[in-house]
């Protein structure tokens, strides 16, 4: 079984190009997420955890999420994290987590995708992004090949960086940037609803049809990068950036 989470998509694409290959089932934690879905799964011997990298780690609602939810059946668990440069030490926690589920740990993969956070960086526009994806798909491929002969991952770069990244810094880059406070609309936004269906903490609200953000944000940048209208503004530090979404690579 697959598990996938995905802000703006490029997991969701990893995902299933996994699944296409092992022929095998995609769980939306996104969805499961948002519904408050902590009931037990009835999974496979293996599990192929795929995420985005947030703070060089798993997103910690999906820490959340799988700390909770039973996983009936599962014996192993592979962890496939895409980023747009580095995965830190992801790998240590990771670690922990296939632990704390008594499942045998069989490695994390980095995979390098188009950035999203817009909050912070710059995201490549479309034909730099299908490059980036273009670039990526050994990588893919070798992971692919690894999960079907069901062996380890390699194990990743685990330098003093690294570990400072994932390890101090992480807890300290939620508590003081990962925010909504700075989320806003402009003149263009009308009111279609698409960033409180997308949100998977159910943490934006339409007031006069206009999307309010709460305080329950992961930054996982669904609301502005899939606004249709280009409405939504992070203050002034996304302003002038491209949006990313993997689908409009598709699409062109």
């Amino acid at each position: 079984m697959i598990l996938c989470f995905s802000g703006t998509g490029n997991s969701r694409y990893i995902a299933k190009k996994i699944a296409d290959e092992l022929q095998d089932e995609i769980v939306d934690m996104n969805a499961k997420i948002k519904a408050t879905d902590y009931s037990p799964m009835k999974t496979g011997r293996n599990i192929i955890v795929v995420v985005p990298t947030y703070a060089w780690r798993i997103p910690q609602i999906v820490s959340e999420w799988l700390c909770k939810t039973e996983l009936l059946s599962a014996e192993r668990i592979w962890f496939v994290m895409d980023c747009g440069g580095e995965i830190g030490n992801a790998a240590k926690y990771n670690r922990h987590l296939a632990e704390q589920k008594h499942l045998w740990y069989m490695g994390t993969a980095q995979v390098i995708m188009p950035e999203n956070y817009i909050a912070m960086f710059g995201a490549p526009k479309a034909e730099e992004a299908r490059k980036i994806v273009r670039n990526a798909e050994p990588a893919i491929m070798d992971i692919i090949a690894h999960i079907k002969a069901e062996q380890p991952f390699a194990v990743p770069r685990n330098n003093l960086y690294d570990r400072l990244m994932s390890g101090p810094v992480n807890p300290i880059f939620y508590h003081f940037f990962v925010k909504s406070d700075a989320f806003r609309t402009d003149a263009t936004c009308v009111g279609c609803g698409q960033c409180v269906k997308n949100c998977p903490l159910n943490n934006i609200t339409l007031k006069d049809r206009k999307p309010v953000w709460g305080k329950q944000c992961t930054h996982c940048m669904a609301c502005i990068c899939y606004c249709p209208t280009e409405a939504i503004e992070y203050g002034k530090k996304s302003v002038g950036k491209p949006r990313y979404h993997f689908e409009q690579l598709e699409s062109r």
